[in-house]
């Protein structure tokens, strides 16, 4: 994305904050407040700049080397667009309420760190990305003089309009409708097209809840399909499960040298997340947690895996090594649980690759997917019929497939290293 000031003239000493800058996806966008950009420039957000929205999708869309950075951002424009049709149709939003939304939706995902969901259970101890990002808006808001009150009210679902929140989050929010479009751009999965504008154009508030009018039913049910199908083509895509299956077994094998007292190659603050299972408290309760975790992206992964292949233990070098070669692990899908019997000749051909039987289950693990397109009951999509009636939307189409969407749909998994010779 490229800035550009979107004010000619004036003192070259003044800064203009009121930007515009060009986005693939949407064009044009603009920054509508001075604090907004404020915030885009702080280094806290400035990181999302390193942290791919896909992880390691692009092994699979060469394409998909966007950022949460991007997301962010399209997600802010979105909030905008929402606010400025539900204005048109007699919502009363005042300013302050307008620019806490927008800061709201724009730092929702600054708790992401490497490889977002990959490493977020490996590096942490149970700790949701959600939980960081309301720490760090609250650092922001201590360090902005309380000007992010409102915005985290709205963010943790405290403020008294409950529609700002649905917007924010729930299974019809500017972060769904703007992952979705742009993953689909980047990657060209074109099953994953939705109508965006539409579907903001449809959204109204009827007593204090967030609807789409019934005229914009077929788009929301175009979105959710879309939805399911992007999950199993590409964030559930069988190839991405193994190379992050891969990168979850380098980190597990790094920590276990690391504690049994090897030297290996890490920033200092990559080296915290190593050492200790960091949990929730452990954040709540010592700033140096959250401090290094605003200095980690994908980057100080890659310099660890690059530096690692050369190490000596030779079951940590094979894996990076692989990894960085898009030498994969294989993978097999079923829809019941995968059967012991298949899971020890896999460790027996590992073993007769020369893989010792105590080291095999570095280079085989089992697991499972789950995708379900809509949850009833749970953030409810709501309609407002043509007769003023609010139904949940599973009740007002008469499409079989919403109410199929409702049914977790799980697929359980192997990975091993069909080709792995240790060297």
């Amino acid at each position: 994305m490229t800035l550009a000031n979107n004010v000619t003239g004036g003192s070259s000493m003044t800064t203009n904050k009121r930007k515009i800058f060009n986005d693939p996806v949407y064009g044009f966008v603009t920054i509508h407040s001075d604090l907004i950009y404020d915030l885009i420039e702080h280094p806290f957000f400035q990181r999302l700049r390193r942290i791919k929205q896909l992880g390691m999708a692009e092994l699979v869309y060469p394409g998909a080397l966007h950022t949460r950075f991007h997301h962010a951002l399209g997600a802010m424009h979105l909030m905008h667009e929402v606010l400025v049709v539900l204005q048109s149709k007699g919502q009363i939003i005042s300013e302050s309420e307008f620019e806490a939304a927008q800061i709201a939706i724009l730092l929702h995902d600054i708790g992401h760190g490497p490889f977002s969901h990959v490493l977020e259970y490996t590096i942490l101890d149970e700790v949701h990305h959600e939980h960081i990002s309301a720490l760090l808006m609250e650092k922001l808001n201590r360090e902005f003089n309380g000007k992010l009150s409102l915005a985290l009210e709205m963010f943790n679902g405290t403020y008294e309009r409950d529609f700002f929140h649905q917007l924010i989050s729930s299974q019809l929010d500017m972060d769904r409708l703007d992952y979705l479009n742009r993953d689909c751009f980047f990657t060209g999965v074109a099953e994953g097209t939705i109508g965006v504008d539409r579907i903001i154009k449809m959204l109204n508030v009827v007593g204090n809840q967030l609807v789409v009018e019934e005229k914009g039913l077929l788009s929301v049910e175009n979105f959710l399909n879309a939805r399911r199908l992007m999950y199993w083509q590409v964030y559930l895509h069988k190839t991405a499960i193994c190379a992050e299956t891969m990168l979850m077994q380098i980190i597990r094998r790094a920590r276990e040298l690391i504690n049994a007292g090897e030297a290996l190659f890490a920033n200092p603050a990559f080296m915290i997340f190593l050492k200790e299972n960091v949990s929730l408290k452990a954040f709540q309760s010592n700033d140096k947690y959250l401090q290094a975790f605003t200095l980690l992206d994908d980057y100080d992964i890659w310099a660890c895996v690059k530096n690692w292949q050369f190490h000596s233990d030779i079951i940590l070098s094979t894996i990076c090594r692989d990894l960085l070669n898009r030498n994969l692990f294989k993978i097999k899908i079923a829809n019941k649980p995968i059967e012991p019997a298949l899971i020890s000749s896999l460790k027996q051909a590992l073993i007769d690759n020369g893989i010792p039987g105590n080291q095999s289950d570095y280079f085989i693990t089992e697991g499972d997917v789950s995708n379900k397109g809509y949850v009833r009951g749970d953030e409810t999509i709501y309609i407002c019929t043509k007769n003023k009636e609010v139904v949940d939307i599973a009740d007002a189409s008469d499409l079989p497939t919403i109410k199929a969407l409702s049914n977790i749909v799980k697929k359980y998994y192997v990975c091993w290293g069909k080709n792995v010779y240790l060297q």
